[in-house]
C-alpha cells in the first residue's frame, strides 16, 4: 500500500469540520467528500471513493456516515474508520443534545410551541419531497414502461406503504421477507437448495423479539434494529422510529416526533443523528448516548467487516437483489409513515399551506436547502400564533 499523502489526524480534523458545518443531507455530504478529498486534496483515489460509495449504497447504514467510515478505513484501517466515524458524528450529536435540553426546558412555553408549529408543518413537505426522490432512485421512475419492467419492486414498495398505513407499526420481518422474495425470484443464491440454512436464520432473528429489558436496554435494542435498516438516506429510518417511539412504546407524542425530525433538518451532519435528540427526550443524556451508539454501531460494522472483501461481495447478484428488495419495501414504508404522520400533524389551514409551500419551494428552487425552509417556517409559526 502506498504511503498516504495525509496523516490520520488531518483526516479526523476534516471529518470533524464536515460534521460541524455540513448541511444539505446525504447527497450533499458525499459530494463534499468527493470535492474535498478526491478532487482538491487528492488524499483519496477516485477508485477508492467509488468503492466506498458503492458499499454505502449496498449495505444498510446512513449513506454519508458510512462513506466517511470507509474513507477512514482506506489507509488507516479499523482505527481510521473508527476515529473518522466518531469525528463525523460527534458534533451533530452534541448539537441535538443541546437542542434536546432546550426543548425539554422550554417546550411548554408558547413561543417554543409556535416555532415548532411552523417547523412541524414544513417537515411534512420536506419528507414528501425526499420520499419522492428515494422512490425514483430506489424503485424506478414513474413511467409505464419502467413500472412494467420493475413490477416486483413496485409491488414490494406498495406493500410497504399499505402495511405501514394499516398497521402503523414496525415491520422489520416484512422488509426481510421483501428482500428474500426479490432475491429468490431475481437472483437465487447457490444455497437455495439448503433449506436448513434459511430456517436457522429466521429462527435466530425472531427469537430475540421476546426479550424484556429496562428502559436503556429497550432503547439500545430498538435503535439497533432501526439502524440496521437505514438504506441510502437517513430519512429511511422515519417509519421505524415512528412505529417504535410513538405507536409501540409511547415514548414520544406525535408532535414531539415531528419536532425530532425537524431537529435533524436544522443540524449539520447525518440526518440519522436525530436519534440522539429522541433518546434525550426519553431518558436524558444516557438515553441519547445509547440511542446514538446503537443506531451507528450497525452502520460501522456493516462498513468495516466487509470492506476488505468488498470487490468480491459487490459482484454477488443475490446480495444486490436482496438489498434492492429490502430498499423498495423500506422506501414504501417511509411513504406510508409520511401519510400517517401527515394525517396527525396537518391540523388546520395554516399548517396545510406551510406544508404545501415547503414542497413547492423544494420543487421549483432546486438549490434551496432544508434549513432555510425550516427557519422561514419557524418565523411563520411565531407570526401565525401571535396574530391568532
Amino acid at each position: 500500500m502506498n504511503q498516504p499523502a495525509y496523516t490520520l489526524g488531518q483526516l479526523i480534523v476534516y471529518f470533524f469540520k464536515l460534521g460541524t458545518t455540513g448541511f444539505g443531507g446525504p447527497v450533499a455530504l458525499v459530494g463534499y467528500m468527493h470535492r474535498d478529498l478526491v478532487e482538491q486534496r487528492q488524499w483519496i483515489a477516485e477508485e477508492d471513493y467509488k468503492e466506498g460509495l458503492a458499499l454505502a449504497q449496498l449495505a444498510p447504514g446512513p449513506l454519508a456516515a458510512q462513506l466517511g467510515i470507509y474513507l477512514g478505513f482506506v489507509h488507516y484501517r479499523v482505527i481510521g474508520a473508527t476515529l473518522c466515524g466518531i469525528a463525523f458524528v460527534l458534533p451533530s450529536f452534541f448539537m441535538v443534545v443541546v437542542l434536546g435540553i432546550v426543548y425539554k426546558q422550554f417546550g411548554g412555553l408558547p413561543w417554543m410551541q409556535a416555532v415548532f408549529y411552523g417547523i412541524g408543518a414544513a417537515v411534512i413537505g420536506i419528507i414528501v419531497m425526499s420520499s419522492y426522490k428515494l422512490t425514483i432512485k430506489s424503485v424506478g421512475k414513474l413511467k409505464l414502461s419502467l413500472i412494467k419492467q420493475n413490477w416486483l419492486l413496485w409491488l414490494l414498495y406498495i406493500a410497504g406503504i399499505a402495511v405501514t398505513v394499516i398497521t402503523k407499526s414496525e415491520n422489520v420481518l416484512l422488509f426481510i421477507a421483501a428482500g428474500l422474495i426479490y432475491m429468490f425470484i431475481k437472483a437465487p443464491p447457490q444455497w437455495i437448495n439448503k433449506p436448513m440454512t434459511l430456517r436457522v436464520i429466521v429462527l435466530g432473528i425472531s427469537g430475540f423479539w421476546k426479550f424484556e429489558w429496562n428502559i436503556l436496554g429497550k432503547i439500545g435494542w430498538f435503535f439497533t434494529k432501526a439502524g440496521a435498516f437505514v438504506f441510502g438516506s437517513g430519512l429511511a429510518i422515519v417509519p421505524f422510529l415512528h412505529a417504535g417511539v410513538v405507536t409501540g412504546n409511547h415514548w414520544l407524542t406525535e408532535a414531539q416526533f415531528v419536532d425530532a425530525v425537524a431537529v435533524a433538518m436544522i443540524t449539520p451532519g447525518p440526518v440519522v443523528i436525530t436519534v440522539g435528540f429522541i433518546g434525550y427526550l426519553i431518558a436524558g443524556f444516557p438515553g441519547a448516548s445509547v440511542a446514538a451508539l446503537a443506531t451507528f454501531l450497525p452502520c460501522y460494522l456493516f462498513t468495516v467487516i466487509p470492506a476488505p472483501y468488498f470487490k468480491r461481495i459487490a459482484k454477488n447478484a443475490s446480495i444486490k437483489a436482496f438489498v434492492d428488495g429490502i430498499t423498495a419495501s423500506v422506501v414504501g414504508a417511509l411513504v406510508g409513515a409520511v401519510i400517517v404522520i401527515a394525517t396527525r400533524s396537518i391540523v388546520d389551514i395554516p399548517t396545510s399551506i406551510i406544508s404545501i409551500a415547503s414542497l413547492l419551494a423544494l420543487i421549483y428552487f432546486k438549490k434551496l436547502q432544508e434549513p432555510y425552509i425550516i427557519m422561514i417556517a419557524a418565523l411563520l409559526g411565531l407570526f401565525i400564533k401571535n396574530v391568532y
